[in-house]
Order: structure tokens, then C-alpha cells, then sequence
């Protein structure tokens, strides 16, 4: 993680509509849906309202009263891997289909109607990291950002940026920054001048059993204080907390197995 957002107000910054290719929602398929939201539940503090089934049950995570992320339920016979997925707005969810088709890119589902809250369809890039798109309607995704238990950043773990950089730059319009660096690998993704998410290119170095993944960082008061929590809930630690240019951060799973990060930013 090279930049993250611009800090929000102490209540947080509020969302209408996303731009479109802004990361503008967060959402876990498990196995336990129950227990998972018990386990997110007393991590975050998020409250939990049916969503749409399309895909299976389904709930949308809430911090006073706003909508932050969606957990659902894989089906008993899906094997996949649990892991946080980024959705990146789309003014046209089929047209964004077919782009990413047509750059390399693999659309697993849909595109199709979630109710009356949007539409969506989940793909990979030519890497194979998997992303979600959604065109807005009722639902316009995360609704506040810049408090604890809100998304704070979303970041692609891959072999090397480059050649997927040009893959997300041609379909989502992002601007880059890459970090000029012999033995760093990074660029950050801009709309209009604003930094959305990074992809940082780590080599061998990504996980055997993961291959190119997103990792989401979820705002905390306090990371070591979250961490100690997380290991009494069940989770994981997978780096320790640790200081860096942009708070304290560590990175963790859940019960199931699904990565994330933790990070006190400065205030």
C-alpha cells in the first residue's frame, strides 16, 4: 500500500454514486454465513439486513446504519476460494463485460440483475484475480468510508504490474503512478487525479495457495488492539502489525481463510 485516501471528516465521508471504476463495494462468499457474521460482527461492529439472493443467501453489513460491505453463502458443492472481492462501478455493466473479455480477461458470472438494487457480473483479469463490476440502481455500494469498520483501500497482489495495469487501465479508465523503484513494484490507479487502488507486483513472493489476488484494508481505531481481537474471534495472523507511511497495518484472515488487512491510519 503506497497512498491511501484522503482522510474523511471524524464522522466519515459519505457516498451517493461511485464514478465508475471506483472500488465501490466489498463482498465475502463463505461457507458459514452465521458465523461469519458473528465473527465480522464483533471484529467491526457491523449489524446485518438480508440482501439480494441472486446468488444465495445473502446480507449486507451495516456501521450505523449504513451499508459497508455484503457477506453470502457459497453453495455446499462450491469449492472456491473465500476471499474479500472488490466491485469497481460501472456506468454499463455489459459493456464493461465485454471489454474485459476482449482485453484478456474472463467473465465467470453474469452479467445479470441483483433485484432492483443493480446489476453485476463477477470476472478475472488475464492474471486471474478475481473482481466484481456493478452498475448501480437502488444500491450504490459502500455508503461511508473513513471510519473504523468501513473499506479503507483496495490493492491487487500479482506477479508483476505492468501488463496487468494496462488490462485495468483500458477498461476501467484508470490514470497510474507507478513508484519508480529497482526493487519495488508498484503502481497506484487514478480517476480523475484522486488514488482508487494499487497493484503491487510481488513475484514468487504471492501465495501458492492464492495466486494473483485483491486484498481489501478495513479501517481500525486501533490495529493491535483489532489484532488481539481477531485471534480471540478465531482469525488469523499472517503479518503482525507493523508501522508504515500510511498507519499501522497488519495482515490477517478469518476462520474461513479469506485475507485482509488491518489499518490504523493516521488521524
Amino acid at each position: 500500500m503506497t497512498e491511501a485516501r484522503e482522510p474523511a471528516g471524524p464522522n466519515g465521508e459519505t457516498h451517493a454514486r461511485h464514478t465508475p471504476g471506483t472500488p465501490c463495494w466489498v463482498s465475502l462468499m463463505v461457507h458459514g454465513l452465521t458465523a461469519t457474521q458473528d465473527f465480522y460482527g464483533s471484529l467491526f461492529g457491523w449489524e446485518f439486513q438480508p440482501g439480494p439472493q441472486q446468488l444465495g443467501p445473502y446480507s449486507r453489513a451495516l456501521l450505523d446504519g449504513y451499508e459497508v460491505a455484503g457477506i453470502g453463502q457459497l453453495p455446499p458443492d462450491r469449492h472456491l476460494p473465500i476471499a474479500w472481492t472488490p466491485y469497481l462501478a460501472s456506468d454499463d455493466v455489459d459493456v464493461t463485460a465485454e471489454t474485459v473479455r476482449l482485453c484478456g480477461g474472463t467473465i465467470g458470472v453474469g452479467p445479470l440483475d441483483a433485484a432492483e438494487a443493480g446489476r453485476l457480473a463477477i470476472g478475472s483479469d488475464p492474471s486471474g484475480a478475481v473482481f466484481g463490476i456493478w452498475q448501480a440502481a437502488g444500491h450504490h455500494g459502500t455508503a461511508i468510508t473513513g471510519v473504523p469498520g468501513t473499506p479503507a483501500w483496495n490493492e491487487l497482489l500479482t506477479y508483476e504490474s505492468v501488463s496487468v495495469a494496462k488490462f485495468y487501465e483500458t477498461v476501467f479508465g484508470y490514470e497510474e503512478e507507478p513508484v519508480v523503484s529497482a526493487d519495488f513494484d508498484y503502481v497506484t490507479l487514478h480517476i480523475e487525479g484522486r488514488p482508487v487502488a494499487g497493484i503491487h507486483g510481488v513475484g514468487h513472493a504471492l501465495p501458492r495457495d492464492r495466486g494473483p489476488h485483491w486484498i481489501t484494508y478495513f479501517d481500525v481505531a486501533d490495529t493491535d488492539d483489532a489484532v488481539a481481537r481477531l485471534v480471540d474471534l478465531g482469525g488469523h495472523v499472517l503479518k503482525p502489525p507493523r508501522d508504515s507511511a500510511h498507519g499501522r497495518v497488519a495482515t490477517v484472515s478469518d476462520p474461513e481463510g479469506a485475507r485482509f488487512s488491518l489499518i490504523e491510519s493516521p488521524r
